[in-house]
């Protein structure tokens, strides 16, 4: 576990940036009571840090002090070991604006971006800070072809290099 929190936060300490890439815009008139609870990671850009997991999921919760927490878990395919990193998150400017900084580790913080939600958030499509992070999340363990095609054709249209995506078992 302490190694997958470690590799969380690699990719912050280097980067610690809460910028939003060109081509990204983040969701207005964003509920985050609606945001909060279980989600399924349908696809990824390949990253050290969730590079072989499987089952990889994401629970949103509320801290006492008002940010979120965030609880990373997927499962090692090859020792079948479940690593988990804890993190929280926080708005960066209103709010309604799906623009977030996430930190594993201490000050560090990196941009999580919602930049498409279906209107009953039952998926969304997330950046980083740059074009190399991004996920296709959902609150079920698959979805069907013709909407995942459909999410990789926006991802797409945003300048992700869609043709690296992962798809990791549930």
């Amino acid at each position: 576990m302490k190694k997958l929190a470690y590799l969380l936060c690699l990719p912050l300490i280097l980067i610690g940036c809460t910028g939003i890439p060109d081509g990204v815009k983040p969701i207005n008139n964003f509920a985050l009571d609606r945001y909060l609870g279980t989600w399924y990671e349908i696809a990824r850009l390949d990253h050290s840090f969730e590079r072989g997991l499987v089952q990889v999921s994401a629970q949103y919760s509320m801290n006492d002090d008002g940010s979120v927490k965030v609880i990373n878990r997927g499962r090692d395919q090859d020792t079948q070991q479940w690593q988990e990193a804890i993190g929280k998150a926080k708005f960066v400017g209103e709010p309604s604006t799906a623009h977030l900084k996430v930190s594993f580790f201490g000050p560090f913080y990196g941009s999580y971006i919602v930049f498409y939600l279906e209107d009953d958030y039952s998926s969304a499509l997330v950046s980083g800070p740059n074009k190399e992070y991004f996920w296709i999340l959902s609150r079920s363990k698959s979805i069907p072809t013709q909407q995942l095609n459909e999410y990789i054709a926006i991802a797409n249209d945003a300048g992700f290099n869609t043709s690296k995506l992962i798809f990791p078992t549930q």
